[in-house]
């Protein structure tokens, strides 16, 4: 069954980094967005990150601008979410998704529109501690 698996989540001090990684199961990343989400107990899905097929394009949520950055390596089929200064706030299960659809043009800018996204990991467990 095509699926997304997340890994590298963990219980980190505030301030401190932690480096997630997304990779495919039975389905590829080349040529399709992929973005990072987020969901904290009692609250909604909300997008992180996201990032081109090609990698030349990037979008944050402005909560994380400056603090996350999401890459891509084409050639091993991952994406990787580096989280640094972490703050309790970013305590939440983070997902990794990938666009339902290839990606077929040159864009000129990306968003992180969660409907847009067609496969889903399980979600890693971020926990940040005060």
């Amino acid at each position: 069954q095509p699926q997304v698996v997340e890994s590298g989540g963990g219980l980190v001090q505030s301030g401190g980094s932690l480096r997630l990684s997304c990779a495919p199961s039975g389905i590829t990343f080349r040529d399709y967005g992929i973005g990072w989400f987020r969901q904290a107990p009692g609250k909604e899905r909300e997008a992180v990150a996201c990032i081109s097929r090609t990698g030349g394009l990037t979008n944050y949520a402005t909560s994380v601008k400056g603090r996350f950055f999401i890459s891509r390596d084409n050639a091993k089929n991952t994406v990787s979410l580096q989280m640094n200064s972490l703050k309790p706030e970013d305590t939440a299960v983070y997902y990794c998704a990938r666009k339902t659809n290839r990606e077929v043009l040159t864009l000129s800018s990306i968003t992180c529109d969660s409907r847009q996204y067609g496969y889903w990991g399980q979600g890693t467990q971020v926990t940040v501690s005060s």
